[in-house]
């Protein structure tokens, strides 16, 4: 196995951080990686916002479901899906009015363009994460950015083609890594198709779910893996902070597009 790959293969997520700094040199480096991602017809429909104000780095960690370790990795990076770059050349060039002179029928980005947008930047953010796995320092991927919506549009004073895809943490790990089992994931003929989505047989969820039926070991096992579907509803689906992620992403998707017409009250 070449380095690349098995860079890739023993990749796991940290959250505990060494003291030592990451080098201005180690954060540029990082952010060349993820410039040189590949992107929608070379339009770059992404933007990077480095977090060095500490302050920041802490408001961050409460609003990303209560998460001190935010507060105290060396470098966060928050990669933001963005149109408004593009918009707002669009307008100093004058491009509306002369697409109208050759026919054309100006518009507004909407969703197709908010999804090629998230796919830019999160592409940018892998690149980042990889490039800096190989230099030793680790990664978490933080999806609560997407959360609270009124409160990170303000604190990343956000325009309206924005929308904050990811936040990364970057640290050298607090520990040294022993040689271990990577996490698990699912067997691949769960995963791969071929030509066409094949839905999984309910006969082949315990299968599914072997390495994890160990949680249950005195019931039989697709007992066992009902049960982990269960808590996994429960941790991860009905709970506040995904029933809030829904609610967020539904008004800053309707702030992309222009549609504010409904309530985005949080539930109690």
């Amino acid at each position: 196995m070449n380095p690349t790959l098995a860079l890739i293969q023993n990749r796991r997520s940290i959250r505990n951080y060494a003291e030592t700094p990451i080098t201005r040199e180690e954060k540029d480096t990082i952010l060349a990686a993820a410039m040189r991602a590949p992107t929608a017809g070379n339009m770059m429909l992404y933007s990077i916002i480095e977090i060095e104000d500490q302050a920041l780095k802490e408001k961050l960690a409460e609003s990303c479901d209560h998460q001190p370790f935010i507060a105290k990795a060396p470098f966060v990076l928050v990669f933001v899906a963005d149109y408004q770059r593009w918009m707002d050349f669009f307008r100093w060039s004058e491009a509306p009015e002369a697409c109208i002179e050759k026919g054309l029928h100006p518009r507004k980005p909407q969703e197709g363009d908010l999804m090629l947008a998230c796919c830019d930047a999160l592409i940018a953010a892998q690149t980042a994460v990889i490039a800096a796995e190989s230099m030793g320092i680790g990664s978490c991927y933080i999806g609560d950015i997407l959360e609270n919506c009124e409160i990170h549009q303000e604190l990343l004073n956000l325009p309206q083609y924005t929308f904050p895809i990811t936040l990364l943490c970057f640290g050298r790990p607090a520990v040294v890594r022993e040689e271990s089992r990577p996490m698990r994931r699912f067997d691949r003929k769960y995963i791969i198709h071929r030509n066409r989505y094949e839905r999984i047989n309910p006969a082949d969820f315990p299968d599914m779910m072997k390495d994890a039926l160990h949680q249950f070991p005195n019931i039989q096992p697709g007992e066992a893996a009902k049960k982990i579907a269960q808590n996994m509803y429960n941790r991860k689906f009905v709970s506040d902070f995904s029933v809030e992620m829904s609610r967020s992403v539904r008004k800053w998707i309707d702030l992309w597009t222009g549609n504010q017409d409904r309530n985005y009250q949080k539930e109690k």
